[in-house]
């Protein structure tokens, strides 16, 4: 019979990442702990300290999605205009 696997989500994956980071536990009483594998849990650990510098990043996307809004209303008040144009001169 084949079992489903299971799906953790991120919060659970930081907070078993955190507590290995922690090193209070070793890995195999956190496996037990959280009924993980222990490989999974150091491909998590892995996963967190690799990334970890991306929390104190700056943003920098912001400015760029505000150019692209202010760019698709210009558009859309263009297209707008000539949908009316194109009313009025058919008759509609």
């Amino acid at each position: 019979m084949k079992t489903s696997r299971r799906k953790h989500n991120a919060a659970f994956k930081a907070k078993v990442a955190l507590a290995a980071v922690r090193g209070e536990k070793t890995v195999a009483e956190l496996a037990s702990q959280f009924d993980v594998h222990p490989h999974q849990i150091h491909n998590w650990k892995k996963t967190l300290l690799e990334n970890a510098v991306a929390a104190f990043e700056k943003p920098s996307g912001g400015t760029e999605k505000h150019e692209d809004v202010g760019e698709l209303y210009e558009k859309i008040g263009q297209l707008t205009v000539e949908r009316d144009f194109l009313s009025r001169v058919l008759g509609r």
